[in-house]
Order: C-alpha cells, then sequence, then structure tokens
C-alpha cells in the first residue's frame, strides 16, 4: 500500500494544528492560574536569539497552508501574521485547518512530479520536486515549530506531556 501525497499532509497538518492549539489552550489557562500576563507568555523564548512563541505558531500554521497549497500548485492562501492573543492564534489555527481541509485528493494528486518552488526570507529562492519538498523541507520545518511551542510552554512550567503533542490527552 502506497501512501498518498493527500495522506501524508492534510490529516497529518489538521490533526497536529488541532493539538497545537490544545497545548496553547493549556499554556493559557497556566498563565492565568499562575497570574502570568498573557503577553509574556506569548513572547517567551527557549533562548534569546530564538523566535518567540506566537512568531512559531504564526510559522507552524504558515507550513501547513502554504505547503499544501503549493503541492496542489495554487497560491496559498495569505495571513496577515498581526495576531497578539490567545484568541487570535486560535483564529488562525481554525482558520488555517479549515483551509487545509478544504484540499481533496484530486487537488494533491500529481505534486508527486511535480515541482514545487517558492522564495524565502532566509534562503532565497529554494525548488524541490513534491516528495523531497513535503519530507526534506515541509514536515521537518512544520514539526520544528509545533515541537518548538511546546517546547516554550514546558519551559514556562505548562503542565504538559507527550500526550499533549501526541493528542492522546
Amino acid at each position: 500500500m502506497s501512501l498518498s501525497m493527500h495522506q501524508a499532509t492534510v490529516p497529518v497538518f489538521v490533526r497536529s494544528l488541532k493539538n497545537l492549539r490544545r497545548v496553547l489552550e493549556k499554556g493559557e489557562a497556566h498563565a492565568r492560574a499562575k497570574n502570568i500576563t498573557p503577553d509574556a507568555l506569548l513572547e517567551s523564548r527557549l533562548i534569546d536569539d530564538m523566535l518567540p512563541l506566537r512568531r512559531n505558531v504564526q510559522i507552524a500554521t504558515d507550513m501547513a497552508k502554504n505547503g499544501s497549497a503549493r503541492l496542489a500548485a495554487v497560491d496559498p492562501l495569505k495571513f496577515e501574521d498581526n495576531e497578539t492573543t490567545f484568541d487570535e492564534l486560535y483564529v488562525r489555527i481554525d482558520r488555517a485547518i479549515d483551509y487545509i481541509g478544504s484540499f481533496d485528493t484530486q487537488q494533491l494528486g500529481g505534486s508527486e512530479q511535480r515541482t514545487v518552488s517558492f522564495r524565502t526570507q532566509t534562503w532565497g529562492e529554494l525548488r524541490y520536486e513534491g516528495p523531497a519538498y513535503l519530507t526534506e523541507f515541509l514536515l521537518p520545518n512544520f514539526f520544528f515549530h509545533c515541537t518548538t511551542c511546546y517546547a516554550i510552554l514546558r519551559k514556562a512550567g505548562v503542565e504538559l506531556g507527550k500526550k499533549d503533542y501526541l493528542g492522546l490527552a
């Protein structure tokens, strides 16, 4: 049995973003219980030269929505990256989930043979064949930012475990 590009993207992104939302909800509840300002938690970092929690959520959603769109050979839906509250981040995650869920098997069909090219601020123009884009760039980056969100919240004292990250809690 082979795994389709749709099976390797849409359900993976949707499930992981739902898990990320629940992890953030636990972070917000922790902030309220411990009298930590939500802004302070959203601007928390693992280390000074890394991006804050808020920005990691934005990048995780961008990876999932932009990657799905690129594999479907359509222009990605643009998000403003202006979220400053937990509620705004929840809306962003929900919008990304809805958008990603709109891609069906046919739209992602053929992406195994499609070249994906795009411009990044950090590395300039990048080009991949569909499977390499998925396995060497998209999934590693997506999970890096989801994991970083989890790690930032753990560092801040939020009671989370692997089951929370995996959506088994």
